[in-house]
């Protein structure tokens, strides 16, 4: 699988996201909305930032569960209530969003909306995230001689840089 970033030519570079991403030999997942409520659908706060590192957690959790990581999310959506507290915070949405994602930017949208559906909720994500197919991750498991996700990806990725690929 492969997952590469989209990036026109003479455009300024983006800052904290991605224009485009192209996936190949994957299977798709849909990330839905997800709010800033724990797994027993309780808010454990009321403060913006804090809603949002829950909300990327929550959307962490859905691609984990589908065998996913960080990386393989290639587009998000983020549905804010209030634009001025996300401008006047930004910096900490950055550092809330590099706790839980680390420094992957993935294609990204941010949309200002009157109201969520859940009337505590003062952000909602959704998104996309491209996994290996699994009958390829399996045949390259075995042929890399590993099980974990992130260490056939440093294989491959080594195989390609010596030009085996």
């Amino acid at each position: 699988m492969t997952i590469e970033t989209i990036h026109p030519k003479g455009w300024k570079a983006a800052k904290g996201y991605a224009n485009g991403m192209i996936a190949s030999g994957s299977r798709t997942v849909y990330i839905g909305g997800q709010i800033g409520w724990n797994a027993e659908q309780v808010f454990e706060t009321d403060d913006f930032i804090g809603q949002f590192e829950q909300t990327l957690k929550n959307v962490l959790a859905v691609v984990e569960e589908a065998g996913g990581q960080a990386s393989h999310i290639t587009r998000l959506t983020w549905y804010i209530t209030d634009k001025k507290e996300y401008l006047a915070r930004q910096k900490e949405c950055g550092q809330a969003y590099r706790r839980v994602m680390g420094r992957h930017f993935p294609a990204m949208a941010v949309v200002q909306v009157s109201a969520l559906m859940e009337d505590e909720a003062l952000v909602e994500i959704e998104g996309t995230a491209v996994l290996l197919d699994m009958c390829i991750f399996e045949l390259l498991c075995t042929l890399h001689g590993t099980s974990k996700i992130g260490e056939l990806e440093r294989s491959i990725f080594g195989s390609l840089q010596r030009g085996y690929c």
